[in-house]
């Protein structure tokens, strides 16, 4: 079958339903980012523990996201829809109403199952409907959902809490998710045809373990000072490893037998390989850096709330401008010679900022955050399409929930080991008798140089993206061998 020339109005119209309910529940993803230092007055918690708000959103996202690939595939598109916002809306509910840290933390636990859901649905919906000669302009769209979302939540946050308590940041969000819910429930239609696939329940406990115990030890090192490898450090990072390497193992057992939570056989094909690593090393840059900015321009250049997300403002709304026009170039132009100068602008940006103290201009960092933003506009659209493109039907939700999974393990493993970094020479330098000042300063230099050293190896694989052949089935082709065991 010949994929269709251009998108139908209905398809259009799926597409934009999922396009605003992503972007809603993405959103809150990085809204908690501003709000950590307030938090950690009015809930009387350490930074450490105030980062977990975000660092176990993004974990959570990563031991569910796995499941939806078998979810697309035994569900219809409707009910995933409404799983999805049904309980990130629950979730969002619980987090303003939330008493305390450990309420907060299991309501945003609870926000993020269903976020996990709706971002591979929209790459797997995307996949399906769009032909490959149009896909870089509509993942130009999809980029916003994943770029500008994460980049304005500090801003709104900033705003929100200008004027009002912390539990305020879900108050506005729940009517705008429930307003979503409503209009999806009005206009989406099912896409695709559901199969009678299994789920293998060992398979999500092993992820779980493999996935939280390498955050939790990212999370330990550099503790009081401490640096290389402890107890605390080394004991989840064993038993992570141990797990991360038993769920693959099973994945590659259970693919021969068509049955896989994980079909790894999307990683035969090189350029989606390639997209993945780019995409991880991106990660860890990027989410530590979402992080860190805002801690220092709060704790070290003493500006409020609003202030912070009004100078992050203006790079969400740049990457915003700049993705559809990017994924309009990469359908005539092809990822390298865009995703190349946004690796080196992402590196040179982070190297710059770890230089920065509390003298730093203010219209400097907003210059560093604008060429920041211009970079990863320039790259998340071309890895993400170039990366997906080859993928045959039956691995699209499957590549989409890889791709989904090791994006969020990747964020929340740079938020931890950046943010311990920071911390671990924070509190060396102190002990040896530095200002409080200079220690968190050079705490931050150190995270910094790090991330930038993670961006020169994303640069490098820059270098080997290239445009992809049209599958040979058709994107609305439903053969899935996945569905035959012994295939």
């Amino acid at each position: 079958m010949t994929p269709p020339d251009t998108l139908t109005p209905r398809d259009r119209t799926v597409i934009l339903v999922l396009l605003i309910s992503t972007f809603v529940v993405i959103l809150n993803e990085t809204i908690m980012n501003v709000a950590l230092p307030r938090l950690m007055a009015d809930l009387d918690v350490s930074a450490r523990l105030a980062q977990w708000l975000s660092t176990a959103f993004m974990l959570t996202m990563a031991v569910v996201i796995p499941v939806t690939g078998f979810l697309l595939q035994r569900l219809a598109t409707r009910t995933v829809y409404f799983t999805a916002m049904g309980l990130f809306c629950v979730g969002t509910l619980l987090a303003a109403l939330a008493p305390g840290f450990v309420p907060l933390l299991l309501a945003r636990v609870v926000q993020a199952t269903g976020t996990a859901i709706m971002l591979p649905l929209l790459m797997t919906t995307v996949l399906t409907l769009v032909p490959v000669r149009q896909r870089g302009a509509v993942m130009g769209n999809l980029s916003i959902v994943i770029s500008v979302a994460p980049a304005i939540g500090p801003t709104l946050s900033g705003l929100i809490l200008q004027v009002l308590p912390w539990r305020f940041l879900f108050v506005f969000v729940l009517p705008v998710a429930l307003a979503a819910l409503a209009y999806g429930a009005r206009t989406l239609r099912n896409v695709g045809t559901p199969r009678p696939v299994a789920l293998d329940l060992l398979s999500v406990p092993l992820a779980a373990l493999g996935f939280g115990g390498l955050v939790y030890a990212l999370s330990q090192v550099g503790e009081g000072g401490r640096g290389g490898l402890t107890l605390a450090t080394g004991a989840p990072l064993l038993v992570g490893a141990v797990a991360l390497t038993a769920f693959l193992g099973r994945q590659v057992v259970l693919g021969r037998r068509g049955e896989p939570l994980l079909d790894l056989r999307a990683f035969r094909f090189p350029q989606f390989a390639l997209g993945v690593g780019l995409l991880v090393i991106a990660m860890v840059a990027l989410f530590g850096g979402m992080i860190l900015l805002p801690l220092y321009l709060q704790n070290l250049r003493g500006l409020s709330t609003l202030q912070t997300g009004l100078l992050l403002l203006p790079g969400g709304l740049l990457m915003g401008l700049l993705a559809p026009t990017v994924g309009r170039l990469h359908d005539r132009i092809g990822p390298r010679p865009l995703a190349l100068p946004g690796t080196v602008l992402m590196t040179a940006v982070l190297l710059g900022l770890s230089r920065i103290d509390v003298g730093t201009s203010i219209w400097a960092l907003l210059a560093l955050h604008l060429t920041l933003s211009g970079g990863l506009a320039l790259l998340f659209t071309p890895v993400f399409t170039s990366s997906l493109a080859p993928l045959p039907p039956h691995l699209y939700s499957h590549g989409s929930a890889i791709l989904s999974t090791l994006q969020q393990v990747a964020g929340a493993a740079g938020t931890a080991l950046l943010v311990a970094l920071m911390a671990g020479r924070a509190a060396q330098l102190t002990a040896a008798g530095a200002s409080a000042t200079d220690a968190q300063v050079a705490g931050l230099h150190l995270a910094f140089l790090a991330a930038a050293g993670v961006g020169v190896l994303a640069a490098g694989l820059a270098l080997g993206l290239r445009a992809t052949r049209q599958p040979q089935t058709s994107p609305t082709d439903d053969a899935a061998p996945l569905a035959h065991p012994g295939d």
